[in-house]
């Protein structure tokens, strides 16, 4: 009872420190819009309707013809900001800190799922060299994107205010011109895989059956499955839909050259922000089953084969298959 107190204690104050994360942008953008606001009111020449013109998005004169330079304040502009630092901010931090102690009180209570019979020493090919190719290499990107992302999301609230000004504008170059340029690296690598995996990722009744038992956590019996299981046939469509709204929104982004306007910019920076977000808060589940998760999950797509045992435990219809493929 002691160590479950604790779990919960834990995770009150892991929710009050959510909580008070989500208040702090906010606040600061409140702050920094009202120190604006008074430095461009004590302008000489400027007055209340002058401001309010410009707050509404009004147009005046300029000698400048570059597009938009007419406008002061561009209102879309202002709306975009405020979704991006008052919803989607916030809103990441939540997303990936439930998914984090989500996967943190899962292990807590319910550990590693163990192999319930020892090791045979007897393996089978699962993934190909070329799977695990397309794998790492898809994993790898992700890890980096994903660093470099969050930076470009969120860095300026936690590494800016603690790192010399040089240094945190060369980290915050190099994060832009690596995520830029990777983007479009990954995008080859996701269609690789999708195309790679997709026949093996087809729903049956089977996947049915896993699901109703809670892919073994209903019941004593772990549920069959063939080479795939459902829980992975979920994580592959994920990748299918929410990966792709990823890849092709980030295209857009990368590509501003091919005349999109600035508001179909703004739109799809929201887009790629929300589906990124929620594709790494998912992909922390993944990463959790497929190495302390499971025993024996790691091991496969490290050497591509797995032991017997935990063939038969986890792809009992694929081990059965194998088997009488090779006539053993």
């Amino acid at each position: 009872m002691e160590r479950y107190r604790s779990v919960r204690d834990a995770r009150g104050w892991l929710i009050l420190l959510l909580v008070v994360l989500m208040a702090l942008p906010a606040t600061v953008l409140a702050q920094n819009a009202d120190a604006r606001r008074e430095a461009f009111q004590s302008m000489p020449g400027t007055t209340p309707d002058f401001w309010r013109d410009a707050e509404e998005g009004v147009s005046g004169r300029t000698q400048s013809n570059s597009p938009g330079a007419d406008t002061l304040i561009m209102v879309e502009g202002e709306g975009w900001r405020e979704i991006r630092n008052q919803w989607v901010s916030p809103g990441g931090a939540i997303a990936l800190g439930g998914s984090l102690l989500a996967i943190t009180f899962f292990y807590l209570l319910v550990g590693q799922v163990k192999l319930e019979n020892p090791r045979t020493g007897k393996t089978i090919e699962r993934w190909s060299r070329w799977d695990r190719a397309i794998h790492w290499y898809v994993a790898v990107l992700f890890i980096i994107l994903g660093l470099t992302g969050l930076s470009i999301l969120y860095a300026k609230w936690f590494l800016m205010p603690v790192l010399p000004t040089s240094l945190w504008a060369s980290w915050m170059i190099a994060a832009k011109n690596i995520h830029n340029y990777l983007g479009p690296l990954f995008a080859l690598g996701v269609l690789a895989m999708i195309l790679k995996w997709l026949k093996h990722n087809l729903f049956n009744m089977t996947d049915l059956k896993w699901f109703a038992k809670g892919g073994g956590l209903v019941g004593k019996a772990h549920p069959s499955a063939g080479y795939l299981n459902g829980g992975e046939k979920v994580w592959f469509w994920l990748v299918v839909f929410v990966g792709l709204t990823v890849v092709v929104s980030g295209l857009v982004l990368d590509f501003p050259n091919f005349g999109q306007p600035r508001e179909t910019m703004q739109l799809f920076l929201i887009i790629h922000a929300v589906a990124s977000l929620v594709f790494m808060a998912a992909a922390f589940g993944h990463i959790y089953i497929g190495t302390l998760g499971t025993e024996g999950a790691f091991e496969g797509m490290k050497t591509g084969y797995v032991d017997e045992s935990w063939a038969k435990q986890h792809h009992d219809l694929w081990y059965d298959a194998v088997k009488k493929k090779t006539g053993n």
